[in-house]
Order: C-alpha cells, then sequence, then structure tokens
C-alpha cells in the first residue's frame, strides 16, 4: 500500500482558479497528460488512472524520459484493474464526483471499457468529457496519428526541414499544443455549464493542431498565390535575420527587423559604409540585397565572439539568442530569477526543476503543489473518500484489484 499522499512542494496559499474542480484522467504519452496537467496546474485535482503496471510512460528511454514527470505533475495517482468488476466499480465511482473526465485511448478501448461518452453522459449529464484523439471524425480518424505522423502530413515537416529533406519540429508540438486545446476546450465547457447545467464533449487532435500551426503559409499562399518555401529556404520578411558563426566557432541569432533597429547597428559596429549606402537604407531594400550583405555582414561579425556581440546588442535594444542547448536552460538566470523553474522530486527521488505553464495569474506562477506522483500513490486515500471501509480497501489491495 502507499502513502496517501505527496508532500506539497508550493509555497503559495493563494487560491487557485480551478480549485473546486476535479478531472479524473485516462491518458498516457503526451497529449491528454499535458491536458491534465494544464488544468492541474490552475488547480484542479487531477485523478490519474493508471492499470497495476503502471502508465507506459514511466518506462520510456531517450527522449521519452522526461515525458511522465512533466506532464505529470501536480496529479494523484491511483492504480486499477479496469478489466475487473471491482475494478470498473471503482473507477465508476470515482467518475461519479468528477466535473471533468479525460483521455487519449482509441475509441473502441474506452467504449470496451464502459467508460465512453455516450455511456457516461447517461449517467451524469453534467460530466465534460475531453476525448484527444488523432484526427477529429471523419475520413481519416480510423488512422493511428503520432505527433510526427501528422508533422509530415500536415506541412510542418515540409516547413521546418530544407527542400527535400522533411524535419519534424524539435518537440512534441501537437501533442503539446493537442493537449493544451484540450484543457481550453475543458474550460470553456465549464463555462457553459455553469450557464447551462450541461456537460459535453470537448474534441482535440493532432492533425487538426498541426493545420492550425501552418495556417500561416497556407494564408501566405492564398494571399500571394506563391507556395510558401521551407523556413530554411524562406524569403524573410527582415533583411538581417539568421544565425551567424562567429569567433571559436561559436553561434548566435541576430536580427535587424527595422530601419530604426539597422541605423543602430550601424553606428554600433561603426559601419559608416554600410549606412550610407542608399541600396540598403530600407527593409526591403536589404531584404533584396541579402545575397551580398548576408556574407558580408557574416565575415564583419566573425571576428567577434557571442558574449561580445550579445553585450553590444544587449546593450543597444537590439534582437539576438545564443544557441542554447536544452539543458543549460536548468541555470538560466532569468529562469531561476523569476521563478519559470520550480524544484521537484522525481519518482525515483531525485531532485531536479521543472518549467511551469508561461503564464502569470494576479503577478504570481501556477506553482507545483504535487510531485509527479508514485504509481498508485494516492489508492488508498482516494478508496477511502469514495466510501471504501478499511477492511474494503485492505480486500481489494488482496484481490488485486488496485495497488
Amino acid at each position: 500500500m502507499q502513502t496517501p499522499e505527496s508532500t506539497p512542494v508550493s509555497e503559495s496559499t493563494r487560491p487557485l482558479p480551478l480549485a473546486d474542480v476535479r478531472v479524473v484522467e485516462f491518458t498516457h504519452m503526451v497529449m491528454g497528460p499535458t491536458c491534465g496537467m494544464v488544468l492541474a496546474d490552475l488547480g484542479a485535482e487531477v485523478i490519474k488512472v493508471e492499470p497495476l503496471a503502471g502508465d507506459n510512460t514511466r518506462k520510456l528511454l531517450g527522449s521519452g524520459a522526461g515525458f511522465y514527470p512533466l506532464f505529470n505533475r501536480n496529479k494523484k495517482s491511483i492504480a486499477v484493474d479496469m478489466k475487473s468488476a471491482k475494478g470498473r466499480e471503482v473507477v465508476l465511482k470515482l467518475i461519479a464526483t468528477a466535473d471533468v473526465v479525460s483521455e487519449n485511448f482509441k475509441a473502441e478501448t474506452m467504449q470496451k471499457l464502459g467508460l465512453d461518452y455516450a455511456t457516461l453522459s447517461k449517467l451524469d449529464p453534467r460530466l465534460i468529457y475531453v476525448s484527444h484523439k488523432g484526427f477529429l471524425p471523419g475520413p481519416y480518424d480510423h488512422r493511428t496519428a503520432l505527433d510526427e505522423v501528422v508533422q509530415m502530413m500536415g506541412g510542418l515537416a515540409y516547413m521546418t526541414g530544407r527542400p527535400g529533406d522533411p524535419l519534424r519540429a524539435g518537440s512534441s508540438v501537437n501533442d503539446i499544443m493537442g493537449g493544451v486545446f484540450g484543457a481550453v476546450g475543458a474550460l470553456a465547457a465549464l463555462m457553459q455549464r455553469a450557464q447551462t447545467g450541461q456537460g459535453q464533449e470537448v474534441q482535440s487532435a493532432l492533425f487538426e493542431n498541426n493545420i492550425f500551426l501552418v495556417a500561416q503559409h497556407m494564408l501566405q499562399f492564398a494571399v500571394t498565390g506563391k507556395a510558401a518555401a521551407p523556413m530554411p529556404e524562406r524569403i524573410s520578411p527582415w533583411g538581417i535575420y539568421d544565425v551567424f558563426k562567429v569567433k571559436n566557432d561559436e553561434q548566435i541569432f541576430l536580427a535587424v527587423v527595422g530601419d530604426g533597429q539597422w541605423k543602430t547597428f550601424c553606428e554600433a559596429f561603426a559601419y559608416a559604409d554600410l549606412a550610407a549606402d542608399e541600396r540598403i537604407a530600407s527593409n526591403n531594400g536589404r531584404v533584396l540585397a541579402r545575397e551580398w550583405l548576408i556574407p558580408l555582414l557574416r565575415e564583419r561579425l566573425a571576428v567577434h565572439s557571442s558574449a561580445e556581440l550579445s553585450a553590444v546588442f544587449e546593450q543597444h535594444g537590439l534582437p539576438f539568442a545564443p544557441i542554447t542547448d536544452p539543458q543549460y536552460l536548468f541555470d538560466d538566470p532569468h529562469l531561476n530569477a523569476t521563478g519559470g523553474l520550480a524544484p521537484m522530486e522525481l519518482p525515483d527521488g531525485r531532485a531536479t526543476k521543472v518549467p511551469l505553464l508561461p503564464i502569470k495569474l494576479g503577478g504570481e506562477r501556477l506553482g507545483l503543489r504535487l510531485n509527479p506522483p508514485k504509481l498508485g500513490e494516492h489508492t488508498d486515500a482516494l478508496l477511502r473518500s469514495l466510501g471504501y471501509s478499511e477492511g474494503d480497501v485492505a480486500q481489494l489491495h488482496v484481490d488485486g484489484v488496485v495497488l
């Protein structure tokens, strides 16, 4: 049997907007857990229902190793054998206390368990049911989708890579944003339920999310009649908007995006000849001159280090960014000074820091209240809250129904 509660780790005592909302989630991987994480960070009590073997995401290696601890913070875990009659009884009792149910399994999986929206909404018409899938209902909805699948078919990989070399984005962008949109839908449904008294199904999907991400390129074609070029080959709307290799083979992104910034840039580096060149006095002129202007700037800027360029650009209010590997962000001075990283304990007991949602409410970041739960960490406490006696709880353990 597990300990009943995780140790709260947030120092804030202010009431959170979803403090009275209970979410029961049947999720794994990234998309569904992201939705629950957003709702949990906003204050909802989010209960993760796991099989006795645990969410498989707990065991992922490589690029998936961070999925579980990141997307399951601020949640509680109950481990139940949902294939058994007693297990389903536990789950249905838990759902009866919920405002929101969230899931990202195949439709037939939830139907076989009797946990689909059509079944549950008959038991509770006020229930909000968030379904995360690969595709919204339609010709593609029978397909198995992954983030990379929809990036390839939805134009994002084409836009990210060089011509002829489609490349997935460097993050689970559709999974994460799809989960965020699921949370947005849940919030909208909660607001509408407060007015109507009725729940509803919210549907979010990877493919449709991806299409939203590339919509700007679709509309570029609609406006100009010309297909958008992949980002590495695009005609930038700005004259200087590039990664530069500089001293000691360092790299830095530098941008000069307006005529005022161009004047400032030329003054900062004493480029009087460039400032006087009428061909590049305007941004559009610099865009048309990129073929010769960018190589010239690469040659001139290469004598400076990344730190030197950063200092000059920062001093003059010009956009810049050293190229940073993700692991170095744990030590980022801005993130640490502004509370953007919260201390967290991993399920194996090791300490780390975790990025919080990129918003403030009332001047405060939404902090960490619960560490990502150990498997079944809250099983006993939740069972007791549902009316099971100590003897009942013990018997459910003996029978292998819960962990």
